[in-house]
């Protein structure tokens, strides 16, 4: 009796033993779906070899891939939104800020990753996720699939990952919006031509600490630490920290324009004297007016109220493993230019200030002796 007990444990273990390591085997040869939206008209170059170049990068033992194209504004959201709703693994968007924008909108709060191939003319995102600027290395990326949950926030209920904000920089999105051709000459254009013209607005701020009251250039939330085209507008903000990163420019005259400029490409912004920035979950803005507001460089009317805040991990994200952080950060010439223009800028503004007291001092002076 005892031997036959023994040998049923035996032939029901060994069963058991091949039935677990059938469904394991199965289970390893299950392929992750990835589905790729392309927006063919996004950034200034042409994307007609990138499907030949996914077909001899992605690693087919381990992927089922299907592209898909965009046709119109928001059919990135759509596409997105059905390929989630269908189990996809990931769906990765092909093209710039604004099509990773509708592509990320579609899947925060979900189980179904973002990635992104950088097609686009600032590729704000991905250049701050520090992925390759080859679409074929960045699909190597994509094949390593790492993923990590990161933040992301909302203006007025739309969702940005990078920036959104309000002032000069949404002015300026505007004006590229309606210029009807990409790139950043086009871009640049804008911003010369806008920023002699454009009058800073009031605007109150409230967040976890209190009321403020600032006169300024242009208010920006940072989840991410640039614009695009490594235009650094928040160099420390990170997208795993629970915190926007909010930037007050106040207004500045022509001879400061060079520095402001000179410091947001040299990843040192956040030192300007003309910069005042603080960290929070949530703010609420206030304006006299409705005006445009933008996220993710996407501009839109809304109403004088605006109401920003951060979802912490809310969209997971394929990121690159090999992303050296340090490049974010400015290196010692950089920091040290940014210094040498600050104090330049301190000497600058106390003779300002002093030629003012002066000019003062002999109007009353004059005065007095016309009387």
């Amino acid at each position: 009796m005892k031997l036959k007990i023994e040998g049923v444990c035996f032939v029901q273990k060994l069963s058991f033993y091949f039935e677990f390591s059938f469904v394991c085997i199965n289970f390893a040869s299950v392929k992750k779906k990835i589905v790729f939206v392309m927006n063919p008209i996004s950034g200034t170059a042409s994307k007609r070899g990138i499907p030949d170049i996914i077909d001899g990068t992605i690693d087919k033992t381990r992927f089922d891939c299907e592209l898909l194209t965009t046709a119109y504004a928001g059919h990135g959201y759509e596409l997105a939104a059905k390929a989630r709703e269908e189990g996809a693994d990931a769906v990765v968007a092909i093209g710039g800020d604004g099509t990773v924008n509708e592509v990320g909108r579609a899947l925060i709060n979900s189980q179904t990753a973002l990635g992104i191939v950088p097609c686009g003319s600032g590729n704000g995102l991905a250049r701050h996720l520090l992925l390759p600027k080859t679409v074929k290395r960045t699909l190597e990326v994509i094949n390593r699939y790492e993923i990590h949950e990161l933040d992301y926030g909302t203006i007025n209920d739309h969702p940005f990952f990078c920036t959104c904000g309000m002032g000069f920089d949404a002015h300026v999105s505007k004006k590229f919006a309606e210029a009807g051709k990409r790139g950043p000459i086009t871009y640049v254009e804008n911003v010369l031509r806008e920023g002699l013209k454009y009058e800073p607005e009031t605007y109150e701020i409230v967040d976890e600490n209190g009321v403020m009251r600032y006169k300024a250039f242009l208010i920006s939330c940072a989840n991410a630490s640039q614009y695009g085209n490594n235009a650094y507008i928040a160099p420390q903000a990170s997208m795993s920290d629970g915190l926007l990163d909010v930037i007050i420019m106040e207004p500045f005259d022509v001879l400061e324009a060079p520095q402001i400029s000179i410091e947001m490409f040299g990843k040192t912004l956040d030192k300007s004297s003309k910069i005042k920035t603080f960290r929070c979950k949530h703010l609420h803005i206030n304006r006299r007016k409705e005006g445009v507001i933008h996220f993710d460089g996407d501009p839109v009317m809304e109403k004088a109220d605006v109401d920003v805040r951060v979802h912490e991990k809310g969209i997971r994200v394929i990121v690159n493993p090999d992303a050296d952080k340090s490049q974010r950060r400015p290196n010692a010439v950089q920091s040290a230019a940014a210094n040498l223009f600050n104090e330049i800028n301190v000497v600058r503004e106390d003779i300002t200030k002093q030629t003012r007291h002066i000019q003062a001092l002999s109007r009353v002076l004059q005065r007095k002796l016309n009387l």
